[in-house]
C-alpha cells in the first residue's frame, strides 16, 4: 500500500510530541452506527508494536456495538478507534454508540461531554451533514452543548466534510459541514501528504479529480466569531453572509495517500476528514499530557497573533467542487481549505 500510512507514522512525519502518549487522557468518540472487534484492535495494535488501548463502549438511547462487514459503518468506528489510539496509546478510548437520528447524535454528545464516570477532555466527531440539512433548533441545541463542552474544557474535533465546497449538494451553491462549522468546534480540513525518506515531500489541499476533497469555506448561520477577527474569513459566496470560516486545521485525508486501519478482519485503507478529527484529538491528548492540564477551547489562542500552537501552512490548493468553480483557494496563513494547516505542537 505504498503511498499510506499508519496513524503513528503520520505522527512521526508531522513532528506530534515524541514524549507524549496520551497518558491519563480520556478521548470520547461519538459512533451513530457500525461497530468494533476486540480481535481486531489487538491484532491492528501488535502490528503496530504499540500498547493494546483501552477501549469501552458507552451505550446511549439504545445504540449498541454492533459490528458487521467491512463495507458497513464499521470502517468509520475502527479508523476513529485506530487513529486517536495509535496517536495516543495511553489515553482511554470511550466510544459513545447511538442511533443515527438528530436525537441520538444530540444525546450521545450530552453523554460524553457530561460524563463523571469516564471524564473525556476530547471529543472526536467524524459525522456531520451540511447546514443545510439540520434544523435551526438542532443547530442552536448542538451548538449550546459544544459551548457547555469548550466551558468544561473538553476539546471537541469535527471532521470538516469529504466533498469540497459543495459538501455534496447539488444546489449549484457552496456549503459547509455542521459540527465542524460551530465555533465552539475544531473544524479538521484535509489534506494530500507525500513523503520523501520520512519526511514531507509536499502537502496541498485535498482535491481528488473524482471530486473528493476537503470541506471548508464560511458558515450561513453562525456569525463570524471574534477569534478570528485576525484573519480574513471572506463572506459567503451565496449570500455575502459574514459568518464562521472552516476549517481551523488540517492533516492528511486524501485516500489515496489514506491511513492503513484494521476492519472485521481486513486491512484497508481508508482516508477522509473522518480520520483528521481523530488524528487531531490523539495530538490533543498528547499537549494536554505534556501540559499537565486539558487545553480545552483552543480557538482564542490558535488564532492570536501569538499563537500558542505550532502549525505548518498548506498553500497549493482548492476546494472548488461547486459548477463554475464556485468555492475556496489557498493562501498564506489562514484560509477556508486547510484552515492555519497542519497542527503539530504547543510552541
Amino acid at each position: 500500500m505504498p503511498g499510506s500510512f499508519y496513524p503513528n507514522q503520520l505522527s512521526d512525519i508531522y513532528g506530534f510530541p515524541k514524549k507524549g502518549t496520551g497518558a491519563g487522557q480520556s478521548i470520547a468518540i461519538i459512533e451513530l452506527g457500525g461497530g468494533y472487534r476486540i480481535e481486531d484492535i489487538n491484532t491492528y495494535f501488535k502490528q503496530l508494536k504499540l500498547p493494546i488501548p483501552r477501549v469501552i463502549e458507552v451505550l446511549v438511547d439504545g445504540g449498541t456495538n454492533a459490528p458487521t462487514t467491512a463495507d458497513s459503518a464499521d470502517a468509520e468506528v475502527m479508523l476513529d478507534i485506530e487513529v486517536a489510539a495509535a496517536i495516543a496509546p495511553d489515553a482511554t478510548i470511550v466510544v459513545y454508540f447511538a442511533p443515527n437520528t438528530d436525537k441520538g447524535f444530540f444525546n450521545a454528545i450530552q453523554t460524553a461531554v457530561h460524563d463523571t464516570t469516564h471524564n473525556p477532555n476530547i471529543l472526536s466527531i467524524s459525522w456531520g451533514a451540511s447546514e443545510k440539512n439540520w434544523t435551526e433548533q438542532s443547530l442552536k441545541a448542538f451548538n449550546e452543548a459544544f459551548q457547555a463542552a469548550a466551558m468544561l474544557g473538553v476539546t471537541v474535533c469535527a471532521a470538516a466534510g469529504d466533498n469540497g465546497s459543495a459538501d455534496g449538494e447539488q444546489d449549484g451553491k457552496v456549503h459547509v459541514d455542521f459540527p465542524a462549522s460551530s465555533p465552539f468546534v475544531l473544524g479538521c480540513g484535509g489534506t494530500t501528504l507525500t513523503t520523501k525518506d520520512k519526511k514531507v515531500e509536499s502537502e496541498i489541499v485535498w482535491h481528488n479529480i473524482d471530486g473528493g476533497a476537503t470541506g471548508g469555506g464560511v458558515s450561513e448561520f453562525f456569525p463570524k466569531p471574534n477569534y478570528q477577527d485576525p484573519v480574513n474569513v471572506p463572506v459567503s459566496l451565496n449570500n455575502n453572509f459574514a459568518g464562521r470560516g472552516v476549517p481551523d486545521i488540517a492533516g492528511n485525508a486524501d485516500p489515496g495517500t489514506g491511513y492503513r486501519v484494521r476492519v472485521d478482519g481486513q486491512d484497508l485503507v481508508i482516508g477522509g476528514t473522518s480520520a483528521v478529527a481523530p488524528l487531531m484529538a490523539g495530538l490533543i491528548a498528547r499537549i494536554n499530557e505534556q501540559k499537565g492540564k486539558p487545553v480545552g477551547f483552543i480557538h482564542p489562542k490558535l488564532y492570536s497573533a501569538k499563537s500558542a500552537y505550532q502549525y505548518r501552512d498548506i498553500v497549493l490548493g482548492d476546494n472548488k467542487t461547486v459548477a463554475g468553480a464556485k468555492g475556496y483557494v489557498a493562501t498564506p496563513g489562514w484560509d477556508a481549505c486547510t484552515g492555519w494547516g497542519v497542527l503539530f505542537a504547543l510552541s
